[in-house]
C-alpha cells in the first residue's frame, strides 16, 4: 500500500545534533518497546533489532510485557532487556513480552499510572509495535505528556527533578498487522508471514479438490481490507475475490455461476473462491462463505465445501521478507527516537519499494480512516485508490486475469516467451501471466522450450488459455530452460523468428537471459529478423541481474535458506556449544548469503563483494569464542560459493574447528540446489504475475510502434527492454544501458542496494562497527491527499 496517491512532499530538516555518532547517540537515554493488540509474526524480530540497536547506541532499553496493561500495571512488566535476552527469539511467531486489549488505558486514570512508570524508570522514548488502534493510543499518550505530568507533580506522584528530567515523551510506532490494512506502508510486520500460512493451506486444499472435482470456498482474514485475500487470489489463481474495498455488482451470483462452469468446461477440475471475511455486496450487506456455497450448490450443483483460515493465519514462524522488514524497522525506529526533539511529530517507521521511509503517525492513520469512511459512504472506487497504487495494481491485475476473457478479434500479432538460465520458482507463474495477458490483449502466443536453443531449434508450440492455467504454483520451469547463450545460434534463431512470425519477445530468466538479450540486440545488424521489440523479466535465485532490486526466485530460495537455518540451529538444542558454517548459493553475488543471515540471525556472512582477510576471519572466530562465554550456545556463519577462491567452506571449518577447540565444536552444510527448488512463496507468484502482465502490456505499445506497413521493424535501444523493480517501481530499461552498470566479469551489478544492510547484520551480531546513519530517512508528509485515475495495464 504504498503512498503515491498521496504526494510525498517537503523533507523533515535533519536533526540539529548534527553528525553524531550512532554508537553515543542513546548514552543517558531510556527507551521502553512494547507489543500491542492482535499479534502479528516478526513482532519478535522488531523487539529484538530494537533492543540490540537500542544497546549498541548506548540507551538502556526495557520490555514492557503485555502491551499497554503492563505500561500501566508496572513493577515486574517494566524490566530491562539485556543483549542475550533477545537471543534466539528472531525465528519465533506470535510476540514473546505479551500483548493484551487494555480498556484501562483508554481511560485518563490509566494513562495516570502508565506515566508515572515511565517517569519513575527515567523512560521518555517509547516504541509500539502494533495496529492503528495502538497507534493512536500513543499519540493521544503523546499529546497529553505535558498535563500527565503536572498532575502528578501536583498530587505528589513525582517529584519536580523527574518532571524536568521526562518533560517530552518520543513515540515512534511500527505496524504489526496480518492484513496489511495500515496506509502508509507496503508491507505490515505479518502479512507476508500470513500469506504463506495461507497458500501452503490453498496448495494443500488444491490437491483434495482436483481429486474428487470439487469447489472450495476459503475465507481469509481482512475485516476492512481485503489485501489477503486478493494477493491470495493472484497467487493461487482463483476463479473468484470477494474483498470489502471493490463489491461485486448487483448481478454477480449470474457472473460467478458462468465463470465456474467456464472454468471447468475448460478442462479445469476444481474451482476455488476466497473471501474475506469482511465482504460485502454495493449495498453494504456482508457476503458470507455459506451463502456462496449455498449459491453454488443450488445452481451448478457441485460438490462444494467451505474452509475457514480462522487463527492460523496468525501462527507459526515469520518469513524471511518479515524477519529482515521487522530488524531494518526497528534500527529504524531506534534512530528516530533518538534524533527526535519535543518539535518532531510522532512517526511511523514504514517501507515503500524497498526504502526505509518515516511518515507522520496521525497523517497515516487518518488516510487508514478514510478508507473505511469510503466504504461506509458507498465510494469504493475511492477506497481501492486510498489503499494505494501497489494495491490498485494487484487489483487491476487480478480482474484482467480472471474476469477478462480473450477478444474474438485478434490483434494479428504474435509474442513468444522463453525462459532462460537456471530454473528459479516464480517462473512459471510469470509465462502464465504473460501468456494469458497476451490473449487478452488478442495476440496470438507461442511458448519455447529450453531457451535459446529451442528457438534455434524449433521446439515452439502455440500455448493456449487452459494449458497454463495450475502453473502459478509450481517451481522450477515447466517451459524448460537452458544456458546457452543466442549468438552461435544467430541463422537458426531468425529463419524461427521468420518461419513462426514472431512480432515480439519476452524473456524470463537470469544473468543469461541479460546477456542473451544483449547478444540479439548485437546481432540486429547482422539479421533483419532479430529486430523485434525485446522484453527481458529478472528471474534468477542468486539475485544478480542489473536494472532490478528485486528477480523472480530470490524471496523463495532465502526462505528455502532461512528455514534450513532454522532447523539446523534448532538440532543443537541441548548439545553443547556448537557452530555451523553454512554455504549457500549465488554465483559471486552475495545477495542471499547476506539478507540469510539478517533473516536467521547469523554471526557472520562471507560475500566477494565485501574481501576479507585472515586477520578478520580470526577476528570472527575470536568474537565467537567471547559470545560463546555468555549463555549464547549457538553460532551461524554463512559463506556465499564463491566469496573468495581460497578460503573455501572447508577452509573456514576447518579453521573454526581449530580456533574454537574446548569451547565450541563446528559442523558445515552445503545447500546446494534445494535452493532452486520448492513452490514459490507468495511474493514470487505475485511478483512473477505482475511482471508478467506488466511486460505484455509494454511490448504490446512497442509492436505497435514498431509497425510499419504491416512489418515490424525495431532497432532503436528502447526497443529492448529490461523490467526491474527499483526502489519504489517497476521500470523499463534499454539493455544497452545496462551494459555500464554490469560487471560481467563477475555476473554481478557494479552497484547493489542491499550492501547497505550489512551494517545491521553485525551490529545485531554484537560487532562494535559505525553505523552509516547519512542516509538516514527524513519525514515525509502527505500533503495532499490526491485521487487521480490509475495507468491501465
Amino acid at each position: 500500500m504504498s503512498w503515491n496517491r498521496l504526494e510525498r512532499g517537503r523533507k523533515m530538516p535533519p536533526s540539529p545534533a548534527g553528525p553524531q555518532h550512532a554508537e553515543t547517540l542513546g548514552a543517558g537515554k531510556a527507551i521502553a518497546v512494547l507489543t500491542s493488540g492482535g499479534d502479528a509474526q516478526g513482532m519478535n524480530a522488531a523487539v529484538r533489532a530494537v533492543v540490540r540497536v537500542g544497546i549498541y547506541t548506548g540507551a538502556k532499553v526495557f520490555f514492557v510485557c503485555e502491551g499497554y496493561q503492563g505500561l500501566v500495571d508496572g513493577g515486574e512488566h517494566i524490566k530491562e532487556a539485556t543483549w542475550e535476552s533477545v537471543s534466539m527469539m528472531l525465528q519465533l511467531g506470535g510476540t514473546v513480552i505479551g500483548s493484551a486489549r487494555c480498556q484501562d488505558f483508554r481511560t485518563r486514570e490509566g494513562r495516570l499510572r502508565a506515566a508515572r512508570n515511565l517517569v519513575k524508570r527515567g523512560i521518555t522514548n517509547l516504541c509500539v509495535i502494533g495496529g492503528d488502534g495502538s497507534l493512536t493510543g500513543a499519540d493521544t499518550f503523546r499529546a497529553e505528556w505535558g498535563g500527565l505530568l503536572a498532575e502528578l507533580l501536583k498530587t505528589g506522584g513525582i517529584t519536580a527533578e523527574e518532571a524536568q528530567r521526562s518533560s517530552h515523551l518520543n513515540i515512534v510506532g511500527m505496524v504489526g498487522s496480518i492484513d496489511n490494512d495500515f496506509c502508509g506502508t507496503d508491507m505490515t510486520i505479518g502479512t507476508d508471514s500470513a500469506l504463506h500460512r495461507i497458500m501452503e493451506i490453498v496448495d494443500a486444499i488444491t490437491t483434495t479438490a482436483q481429486s474428487h472435482q470439487r469447489t472450495f470456498v476459503l475465507e481469509v482474514m481482512g475485516r476492512h481490507c481485503g489485501y489477503l485475500a486478493l494477493i491470495t487470489a493472484l497467487a493461487c489463481g482463483a476463479d473468484w475475490v470477494f474483498i470489502p474495498e471493490s463489491p461485486p455488482e448487483d448481478n454477480w451470483e449470474e457472473h460467478l455461476c458462468r465463470r465456474l462452469a467456464e472454468t471447468r468446461d475448460g478442462g479445469s477440475r476444481l474451482n476455488i473462491i476466497i473471501v474475506a471475511e469482511g465482504a460485502i455486496d454495493k449495498h453494504g450487506k456482508a457476503i458470507t462463505s455459506d451463502e456462496i456455497k449455498a449459491l453454488v450448490v443450488k445452481r451448478l450443483g457441485y460438490d462444494t465445501r467451505v474452509t475457514i483460515l480462522g487463527h492460523v493465519q496468525r501462527g507459526g514462524t515469520p518469513s524471511a521478507f518479515d524477519r529482515i522488514l521487522a530488524s531494518r524497522m526497528g534500527v529504524e525506529a531506534v534512530m528516530a527516537l533518538l534524533e527526535g526533539t519535543p518539535e518532531t511529530p510522532a512517526c511511523v517507521v514504514s517501507l515503500s519499494g524497498n526504502q526505509a521511509v518515516r511518515l507522520p503517525l496521525m497523517e497515516c492513520v487518518q488516510v487508514t480512516k478514510d478508507v473505511t469512511t469510503a466504504m461506509n459512504e458507498g465510494r469504493f472506487e475511492d477506497a481501492v485508490k486510498l489503499r494505494g497504487r501497489s494495491f490498485q495494481n494487484n487489483w487491476n491485475v487480478y480482474k484482467l486475469l480472471a474476469h477478462i476473457r480473450p477478444p474474438a478479434t485478434k490483434s494479428g500479432y504474435t509474442v513468444a516467451v522463453m525462459n532462460v538460465g537456471a530454473p528459479a520458482a516464480g517462473m512459471n507463474a510469470a509465462v502464465r501471466s504473460t501468456v494469458r495477458i497476451g490473449l487478452i490483449h488478442g495476440h496470438r502466443m507461442l511458448g519455447v522450450h529450453d531457451g535459446f536453443e529451442g528457438l534455434a531449434f524449433g521446439m515452439v508450440e502455440e500455448i493456449g488459455w487452459n494449458t497454463v492455467g495450475s502453473w502459478t504454483g509450481l517451481g522450477g520451469s515447466k517451459l524448460g530452460t537452458k544456458r546457452t547463450l543466442p549468438k552461435k545460434h544467430f541463422e537458426e534463431i531468425s529463419a524461427n523468428i521468420s518461419k513462426f512470425g514472431i512480432h515480439g519477445l519476452i524473456i524470463i530468466g537470469g544473468f543469461e537471459a541479460f546477456t542473451g538479450g544483449l547478444e540479439l540486440v548485437e546481432g540486429r545488424a547482422r539479421f533483419e529478423e532479430l529486430c523485434i521489440p525485446l522484453c527481458i523479466v529478472p528471474a534468477t535465485v542468486s539475485n544478480n541481474v542489473p536494472g532490478s532490486d528485486f528477480s523472480i526466485g530470490a524471496d523463495t530460495a532465502l526462505n528455502t535458506i532461512t528455514t534450513t537455518c532454522d532447523l539446523i540451529k534448532q538440532s543443537a538444542a541441548g548439545t553443547k556449544r556448537r557452530v555451523f558454517i553454512i554455504e549457500t548459493m549465488g554465483g559471486f553475488c552475495g545477495y542471499l548469503a547476506t539478507m540469510a543471515g539478517l533473516a536467521a540471525g547469523a554471526d557472520a556472512a562471507y560475500i566477494f563483494e565485501e574481501p576479507f582477510s585472515s586477520r578478520d576471519l580470526q577476528a570472527n572466530v575470536d568474537h565467537l569464542t567471547e559470545k560463546m562465554k555468555t549463555t549464547v550456545k549457538r553460532g551461524l556463519v554463512l559463506r556465499n560459493e564463491r566469496c573468495n577462491e581460497n578460503y573455501t567452506t572447508d577452509f573456514i571449518y576447518n579453521l573454526y574447528c581449530e580456533e574454537g577447540k574446548g569451547i565450541f565444536d563446528c559442523r558445515k552444510n552445503v545447500l546446494g540446489h534445494m535452493q532452486q527448488g520448492g513452490s514459490p512463496t507468495p511474493f514470487d507468484r505475485n511478483f512473477g504475475t505482475k511482471m508478467g502482465a506488466k511486460a505484455v502490456a509494454w511490448i504490446t505499445g512497442k509492436i505497435k510502434e514498431c509497425s510499419r506497413h504491416g512489418r515490424i521493424f525495431a532497432n532503436t535501444a528502447d526497443s529492448a527492454c529490461l523490467l526491474g523493480m527499483r526502489k519504489r517501481s517497476l521500470v523499463f530499461q534499454p539493455i544497452a544501458e545496462l551494459r555500464q552498470q554490469t560487471d560481467f566479469e563477475h555476473r554481478i551489478p557494479k552497484e547493489q542496494w542491499w550492501l547497505k544492510l550489512r551494517p545491521i547484520l553485525k551490529i545485531l551480531a554484537k560487532y562494535n562497527i559505525e553505523l552509516d546513519t547519512s542516509e538516514k530517512a527524513h519525514l515525509e508528509h502527505l500533503t495532499r491527499k490526491v485521487l487521480v485515475p490509475e495507468a491501465t495495464l
